[in-house]
This record gives C-alpha cells, sequence and structure tokens, in this order.
C-alpha cells in the first residue's frame, strides 16, 4: 500500500480501536495515527506469523487484523503508563 493508504488506514484502525478501548490517553490526532499504523503492522506481523492472514489492502480482513493490533498495543501502552 502507499504512503497515503497506510495513513488513512491508520486513523480508521486508531480511531475505531481506541472506540472499542474507550480511556483517558493523551496524544490526540497524531497519536492515534500512530497507533493504528503501528497496529497494522503489528497485526500484520502476527497473523502472518501464526499463519492466519496479512495485511495486503484495503479490505475487511486486514482492517480487522490491523484493529486487533492496535488493541494490542493500546493494552501493552496503558500496561506500561499505570
Amino acid at each position: 500500500m502507499g504512503i497515503l493508504s497506510w495513513i488513512v488506514l491508520g486513523l480508521i484502525v486508531g480511531i475505531l480501536a481506541k472506540w472499542i478501548m474507550p480511556g483517558r490517553d493523551g496524544g490526540g490526532f497524531i497519536m492515534t495515527v500512530v497507533l493504528g499504523i503501528a497496529g497494522a503492522l503489528v497485526g500484520g506481523f502476527i497473523s502472518t506469523s501464526l499463519g492466519l492472514g496479512s495485511v495486503n489492502g484495503f479490505n475487511v480482513a486486514s482492517l480487522l487484523i490491523s484493529i486487533a493490533g492496535a488493541l494490542l498495543l493500546l493494552f501493552i501502552y496503558r500496561r506500561i503508563r499505570s
């Protein structure tokens, strides 16, 4: 995917992850995008390693894998921060 696609996917995934796991996290818009992009990378790496699929385009499976990765990162971030 191109860089613009990663940013759009990251924004969508970051917003959905924070909507699923609400809380008082700092960072605002930029942190949401970074969380989403990093979540897509982590989710894609883990799912590819387990043979479950990969983030290879803008589709429902990629979105779900990316959201799972972003939720994992958000969980870890909150544990480290508290």
